[in-house]
């Protein structure tokens, strides 16, 4: 259905988005419309009324033919279920168009290798969004490290806590193929890790389904092992109490962080990039500094987050100037750690 389209100059790269539930709705559709240079021109979804509540001039293709036909459109993002990941960028691929996926980009690795090599071979880019890059927090932390203030990183933990007793109907929670929190939140701290540190040499993996009536799993404990360290992925849905987001523990000092990046929220109660407060977050982590037996406590000035640099990238990036944000390929070693970690798990 149609929802009034108005006639407008076409802009320089069009978009379409597939999905609009949470990420499509939330996080998606906003970045897209404050990008300079994008403009989302359709979105495919079985929810009409909703898009077109939020986009009255928004075009709402009922089927993926009026996508894949549509020589306008240059770029596909698809925001649905995990499963049909896959199987949607194939057929953009095919159909000549750039395609955009929201993690994690495929259930196996064997998926994503395909995705790869087509790919490849119709010479499209294909890139993943791990928008957690631009987190305030994971940004931070990389002028800690590269700051040497803690000596050589030994030991690190991310966490991705929160508490959500009920078990909710919903594709994200049951036991379908990428559904469960180690593939809703694992990929994010899995991501990070690899940027921070590198591909692991071996992984162990902890997974369980600890409420009342849970299909998929819900709580995981993930070592990531490195020859000279060991990094700690944690997520859980039963933690009424803060948890660090970071730690780190270096040969001359630690890191710790509290608070998770503030752009979501800011995206859930209708804020976005052009917002003066878009990024900030005002939670600034400590470091720890070892002083004649005892140690000195000194804060840690807060890089500026910004999911928005992954839609500017990803439009030079089209236009041939400069590198791809999240290649497919960087993502393709995030599906294997995930695969990784439930094969050397005990559960």
């Amino acid at each position: 259905m149609d929802c009034n389209v108005a006639s407008t100059v076409e802009p320089a790269i069009s978009v379409a988005l597939m999905g609009y539930g949470y990420a499509g709705r939330t996080i998606h559709a906003p970045l897209i419309t404050a990008c300079k240079g994008l403009a989302l021109r359709a979105v495919y979804s079985s929810q009409p009324e909703k898009v077109c509540a939020d986009y009255p001039e928004m075009a709402v293709a009922s089927t993926l033919e009026a996508i894949w036909k549509d020589p306008l459109i240059q770029i596909v993002v698809i925001a649905t279920p995990n499963e049909t990941h896959a199987s949607l960028a194939s057929q953009a691929l095919l159909a000549g168009k750039h395609v955009v996926i929201d993690k994690p980009f495929a259930v196996s690795e064997q998926e994503g290798m395909a995705l790869v090599e087509l790919a490849h071979a119709k010479q499209k880019l294909l890139s993943v969004f791990h928008n957690r890059r631009w987190d305030a927090d994971f940004l931070t932390i990389r002028s800690v490290i590269a700051s040497k203030k803690l000596g050589e990183i030994k030991y690190c933990e991310i966490h991705f806590d929160r508490y959500r007793p009920q078990v909710k109907q919903r594709w994200r929670e049951s036991d379908a193929p990428g559904a469960g929190l180690w593939y809703d939140l694992g990929p994010h701290l899995v991501d990070q890790a690899i940027q921070l540190f590198g591909v692991p040499q071996a992984v162990l993996g902890d997974f369980a389904k600890q409420r009342e009536g849970a299909e998929g799993v819900d709580y995981f404990h993930v070592i990531l092992k490195y020859s000279d360290k060991r990094i700690i992925l944690h997520g859980s849905n039963l933690v009424v109490a803060e948890s660090p987001r970071f730690i780190l523990h270096g040969t001359q000092g630690s890191y710790i962080k509290y608070g998770l990046d503030t752009q979501e929220g800011m995206l859930l109660s209708g804020k976005g990039p052009s917002d003066p407060d878009w990024g900030l977050d005002m939670n600034e982590g400590t470091l720890f500094i070892p002083i004649e037996g005892s140690f000195q406590e000194v804060k840690w000035p807060n890089k500026r987050g910004d999911y928005g640099q992954y839609y500017a990238l990803l439009y030079h990036a089209i236009l041939g100037q400069g590198p791809i944000p999240v290649p497919a390929e960087e993502a393709l070693q995030v599906i294997q750690v995930l695969e990784a970690a439930l094969r050397c798990s005990g559960n």
